[in-house]
């Protein structure tokens, strides 16, 4: 009888012993994973996580912004009338920037899907990773967007 006791402690055993591996079996693998991940590879899944965060927050504000615009209102003063159109003028020029900034952070995240983003679409060069941290939206390196800055001034002025 002993015997018998002993060999179902072990079956009792192995199934729990299984169900551990089971359980650890898949976070081993992802830290295998970002194991082999650069750190630039790590670096651009933290911008696409920010630009994504920054993303849900300006879509929520536009939300919420378009249910608080004013409809245009008529005004027993002239200047109470004039306020509130420059109010809602202000209002839907942020909302136009926003808007294209929502744009930029689409293709952005587009990029580092395609494994394209942090290349200048000037000359080609990779951009520097600072330049990415502080302007995940950018698609010119510092060097091509100074060039292009300097040139706008010289046309204006």
């Amino acid at each position: 009888m002993p015997k018998a006791k002993t060999k179902a402690k072990k079956r009792n055993k192995k199934p729990a012993v299984e169900a551990v591996k089971k359980f650890l079996a898949p976070k081993t693998k992802k830290i295998a994973l970002k194991k082999k991940l650069t750190p630039r590879e790590r670096l651009l899944q933290n911008i696409k996580q920010a630009l994504v965060m920054q993303r849900n927050i300006l879509l929520n504000e536009a939300e919420e912004a378009l249910n608080l615009l004013p409809g245009q209102t008529i005004f027993p003063d002239m200047g109470d009338q004039a306020s509130a159109e420059i109010d809602r003028s202000f209002m839907l020029r942020l909302r136009g920037r926003e808007q294209r900034l929502l744009k930029k952070i689409e293709a952005a995240i587009d990029k580092i899907d395609n494994g394209t983003f942090g290349v200048c679409e000037a000359c080609g060069e990779e951009i520097n990773i600072k330049r990415l941290e502080a302007r995940p939206v950018t698609n010119m390196c510092i060097f091509c967007k100074t060039e292009q800055e300097e040139e706008e001034k010289l046309r204006g002025a």
